[in-house]
């Protein structure tokens, strides 16, 4: 469903991003790994539009979606969660998801899903709580949830077990497993833990220094040396 090729960014004139290329196909979970610093939140920034890429090609569903705005791609069913959740911390938990339904038409007025508090019933438990009151695990789920109430084709997640509880890391895993089994979905996965990246990867992505060094399929990562790539 999504097909980059060749993509290249600059930050002034450093080369940031060095000919990227992925594939993310719906129903599975493609895990891109690596240190801080190589490149992994500017590729999901150039997909998401909020960077220009400066060249090669980015393609959803055979469309060359390059030059379009973030929200024209988000129409298009492409939901990015950054690092950092950015919440709004002095909205409520459902006004915070409610956000999620802007992407359709008349959304003001659209029910939320209850497949989001069935996944993260933590929300429905603190609809009317200010975003800013909830511990980091639990604004991270309402970042995922807000995601997911807007029905997305591609889910791109920055590194959502980042300054997370395990218990909530656990909860996480499981929902992005859920999500990837439903077969209605393709997920990107940004994530510096290995442990956590290989229990859930389809395929998997290396990248240093702005360029993908090593990829495979997830049950391969201990064989070809993934989490040594990774040690300081």
């Amino acid at each position: 469903m999504l097909e980059i090729d060749g993509l290249e960014q600059y930050y002034g004139g450093s080369r940031i991003l060095r000919g990227i290329s992925l594939r993310a196909e719906t129903g599975q979970i493609t895990c891109l790994l690596g240190r801080n610093g190589a490149g992994k939140s500017t590729l999901l920034k150039c997909l998401s539009g909020q960077l220009p890429i400066r060249g090669g090609r980015m393609l959803w569903r055979g469309e060359d979606i390059a030059a379009l705005a973030p929200h024209q791609r988000a129409a298009r069913g492409i939901a990015y969660v950054p690092q950092g959740r950015e919440i709004f911390p002095r909205l409520t938990v459902e006004e915070n998801l409610r956000l999620g339904l802007a992407r359709f038409s008349g959304g003001a007025g659209r029910r939320l899903p209850d497949s989001v508090f069935e996944m993260f019933p933590v929300l429905d438990e603190m609809r009317g709580r200010r975003g800013g009151d909830l511990s980091g695990g639990q604004q991270q789920q309402l970042a995922i949830g807000r995601a997911l109430v807007g029905r997305p084709s591609l889910l791109m997640l920055d590194e959502p077990t980042e300054g997370i509880q395990p218990s909530i890391i656990k909860q996480i895993g499981a929902a992005i497993r859920q999500l990837a089994a439903g077969r209605e979905m393709a997920i990107l996965l940004v994530e510096q833990y290995y442990d956590f990246a290989e229990a859930l990867a389809d395929r998997y992505l290396v990248m240093a220094r702005g360029e993908v060094v090593r990829s495979g399929l997830g049950g391969d990562m201990q064989a070809d040396g993934v989490r040594g790539l990774l040690a300081i």
